[in-house]
């Protein structure tokens, strides 16, 4: 039973942040201790509102002052706290991935601007419009929606905006930008939420959305 609790702790996830603090990857507790140790990577850790830096032996002494009820992983000669979130020392690029298809992307790309009136919206207040209808043959694709007011989106209905005398501000097109990484897991650790957007505005767009 001991056995298998340590292996579920060393399989667990740890976030994984480049050397600008951009959310990267995720990796197991193994992965990310062999890192801390081999001084490829330092422990991040929120101590009194501020991120502060731990390399190996500074977090395994950090661990000895923590409370015993903190996950850790013991061994013969001392114990170590499980890390959250972990820093990478050299490596400062983003994983090559192309611009997510979110609604929060899309609200970017249009600057929450109604694209039929021209006029910017809170988010709350704005749909996302299908330019060519679902049922017309319209795609749930980069370049056939946009954001639309809710007035605008009533006024033209299920129809083309040239069918509803409306025009587009601007044409829609794939972003060529990537404004975040998303790192997708079952379960974040709240640890992480500093660093991750995982609202509904993140999550991956398809054919069912109106």
């Amino acid at each position: 039973m001991m056995y298998r609790a340590m292996e579920a702790l060393l399989n667990s996830n740890v976030l994984v942040l480049n050397r600008l603090w951009q959310a990267v990857n995720i990796c197991s507790v193994r992965r990310a201790l062999t890192l801390l140790f081999e001084g490829h990577a330092e422990v991040v850790c929120a101590e009194n509102g501020a991120f502060n830096t731990f390399d190996f032996h500074e977090w395994r002494d950090f661990s000895e002052r923590c409370p015993h009820e903190a996950e850790s992983i013991h061994t013969i000669r001392f114990r170590i706290r499980i890390p959250k979130v972990v820093l990478l020392l050299f490596f400062d690029r983003l994983p090559h991935k192309e611009v997510k298809f979110t609604r929060h992307n899309i609200f970017e790309r249009d600057a929450n601007t109604c694209q039929y009136c021209g006029k910017v919206f809170d988010r709350r207040d704005l749909n996302i419009d299908h330019v060519v209808p679902r049922d017309r043959g319209g795609t749930t694709v980069w370049d056939n929606v946009v954001c639309s007011c809710i007035p605008c989106n009533t006024r033209k209905a299920n129809r083309t905006p040239a069918e509803a005398g409306m025009r587009l501000i601007r044409k829609p097109k794939r972003p060529k930008w990537r404004p975040f990484v998303q790192v997708t897991v079952p379960k974040p650790d709240d640890s992480w939420k500093h660093f991750l957007d995982i609202a509904y505005w993140n999550v991956e767009l398809g054919e069912e959305t109106s």
